[in-house]
Parts: structure tokens; C-alpha cells; sequence
């Protein structure tokens, strides 16, 4: 009787050898894809003409030169890009050049990100909520006019760009026919969050509501759906306690690359609602060339989107282990 023990014993420490070579791995991949940004936006930044001493003002050429010798501008590329790895693995993003002169990127992120994560976030709990509960009732109503007049719905939201839809929101319900909600900032409560954060929410909140009507319409043709309903449970039942798990990972997919999106704040959205962000700042540091903010920022984005990019590999493996199984080694 020991077999099946050791079995079950040998059988544990392959998925904890796995699991542990697939973080690793994918640390790896992830690094390595830090380390490619950070040199292609360099390379990108020296090739814009201009730069972030070069304003209103006309300075003489040996100012020019002791302002880049100060800043480590005067070097070549490769030696700039490798002095700022170097000074990024210390912990050290500079500072402003130009927009906060000589204030540390780092103070500036944690000063203006907490303001796009809460926008973002708004947007993401709604956007998930009637996404899923959306798509839900699509599939449930199949064919009928329920189902035709969601499709409808999420088509054109998904159609209209970002700017196009805040516009209109303007319009209609703050400067013009309306005047419900504030204009722009985020200074006059609880009403100053809905236009910007409905504006960011719709176009992810159509995608997962395809998304699930696609995957639930799959799900609810499984033969453990068909036997589920021979015991005459009830459908709200059936779709949320039996169907929504597995037709969720599509959706997990999904909302990994949307979540670190979302929480950014939208550049389009900031600037057009006027939220003092960090998308919106982030586009005056690039119409200013002040290049630290620019890497600053531009490293955070990126390291965002692939941590939630891992952290949705994780969730597939919670929400379905049998993808676990499928990759072990030795498996095919």
C-alpha cells in the first residue's frame, strides 16, 4: 500500500518543480523583455530631434554643453543606456530636466500614479461586473432581441475611440445639454469620477462581454452542462455555480493586458477629463523631451503590463489546473 503514497508524493514534486521552473523562466523572458524596452526607448529618444534644454529660450551652445556634460548627455549611446541600467538597478529613475527640474522620477510616479489607479480601478470594477453579467444574459438569450441589442451595444462601443466617446459624453451631460457632471479635474466628489471612468470602463467592458457570450455559448453546449440541467436546476444556477468558471479563461486572457491598461489612467481620457495622472503627464513629458520622466514612466508601464501579464499565467492555473497538467514535463 506505500506505492500510491509515493506516487502522490513524486507526483506533488513534479508540479512543485514545474511550477518553480515556469516562474523562473518566465522571470527570465521577463527581464530580458524590461531590457529591450529600456534601450529601444533610449534609441528612440536620441533620434527625435530636439531635447529637453532646448525650450522658448535660445541658450548658447557652451551653456548646451554643460547642462548634457552635467546630465551625462554628452556621451555616447551605449554608454548613456548602460549608465542609466546601472543607475536603474540601484533604484535610481533621475530627475526631471525639465517639467519638475531636478525633482526625483520616482517621487514624481508615486505622487501621480495613485491618481490614474484610482480612476482606473473604478473603471475596472465596473467594466468587469457588466462585462461578465453582459455577457451572461447574451448567451442566455441567444438569438433573441436581448442578445441583438447587447451585440449592438458592445460593437459600437468597441468602435468608437476613446476620445470620440469622452467628447460626446461632454457634450451631452456636462458642458452642453445636460450639465449633470463637472467638466474636467477630479476635485468636485464622487460625480467627477463617472464620465472619465465610464469613458475608460466601456471599451474593456464590451470586450469581456463578447468575450464571455463566446466562451459561455461553448460551455453551455458541454455534455456536463446538458446533465447539470436534467436535474432541473435552475438556470441562474447552472450559468453562474457550473459555467462561468470555464468560460472565465478566456476572459482571465484578457483582462491581464486590460487591467495594467486600465490602471494607467488612458492618456486619451486624462487629457481630454484634465485628471492629473501620470498618462497625462506622461504626454507633457514627451512634448517637453524631458527623457528620465519619459524612461521613468515608460519602464513602469511596462514593468506593469508584465507582472499582470505573469499574474494571469498564475490564475489560469487556479482557475483550471488541468493547463498545468497539459504543460508538465513530460506530458507532450
Amino acid at each position: 500500500m506505500p506505492e500510491p503514497k509515493l506516487t502522490g508524493f513524486w507526483s506533488r514534486l513534479s508540479q512543485v518543480v514545474y511550477m518553480v521552473s515556469f516562474v523562473l523562466k518566465r522571470g527570465a523572458l521577463a527581464l530580458f523583455t524590461l531590457l529591450f524596452i529600456i534601450c529601444l526607448t533610449y534609441i528612440l529618444m536620441d533620434t527625435v530631434p530636439g531635447g529637453p534644454f532646448l525650450g522658448e529660450k535660445a541658450i548658447s551652445a557652451r551653456v548646451l554643453q554643460e547642462l548634457e556634460r552635467k546630465y551625462g548627455l554628452d556621451k555616447p549611446l551605449p554608454v548613456q543606456i548602460k549608465n542609466y541600467i546601472f543607475s536603474l538597478v540601484k533604484g535610481d529613475l533621475g530627475v526631471s530636466l525639465r517639467m519638475q527640474k531636478n525633482r526625483p522620477v520616482a517621487t514624481i510616479i508615486k505622487e501621480m500614479f495613485p491618481v490614474s489607479a484610482k480612476v482606473g480601478a473604478i473603471s475596472i470594477i465596473w467594466a468587469v461586473i457588466a462585462g461578465i453579467s453582459f455577457g451572461c444574459l447574451a448567451a442566455y438569450w441567444r438569438g433573441k432581441w436581448p442578445d441583438s441589442l447587447l451585440q449592438v451595444i458592445t460593437t459600437l462601443g468597441i468602435a468608437f475611440p476613446s476620445f470620440v466617446t469622452a467628447t460626446a459624453l461632454l457634450i451631452l451631460f456636462a458642458g452642453g445639454v445636460f450639465k449633470i457632471f463637472p467638466t474636467s479635474g477630479l476635485s468636485q466628489g464622487p460625480l467627477s469620477f463617472v464620465l472619465p471612468c465610464f469613458t475608460l470602463g466601456l471599451v474593456p467592458m464590451c470586450s469581456i462581454a463578447r468575450y464571455t457570450r463566446s466562451s459561455m455559448l461553448e460551455v453551455l453546449s458541454k455534455p456536463y452542462i446538458k446533465t447539470v440541467r436534467s436535474y432541473g436546476l435552475p438556470v441562474p444556477m447552472i450559468i453562474f455555480r457550473h459555467a462561468l468558471r470555464n468560460a472565465l479563461i478566456p476572459v482571465v486572457s484578457y483582462m491581464g493586458p486590460m487591467i495594467a491598461a486600465v490602471l494607467t489612467g488612458g492618456f486619451v481620457v486624462e487629457s481630454v477629463f484634465n485628471i492629473p495622472g501620470l498618462g497625462r503627464y506622461f504626454i507633457q513629458s514627451i512634448s517637453n523631451r524631458d527623457y528620465p520622466i519619459i524612461m521613468g514612466t515608460t519602464i513602469f508601464f511596462a514593468a506593469l503590463v508584465i507582472l499582470m501579464s505573469f499574474t494571469v499565467d498564475v490564475i489560469y492555473r487556479i482557475i483550471d489546473p488541468r493547463i498545468q497538467i497539459d504543460n508538465e514535463p513530460g506530458r507532450g
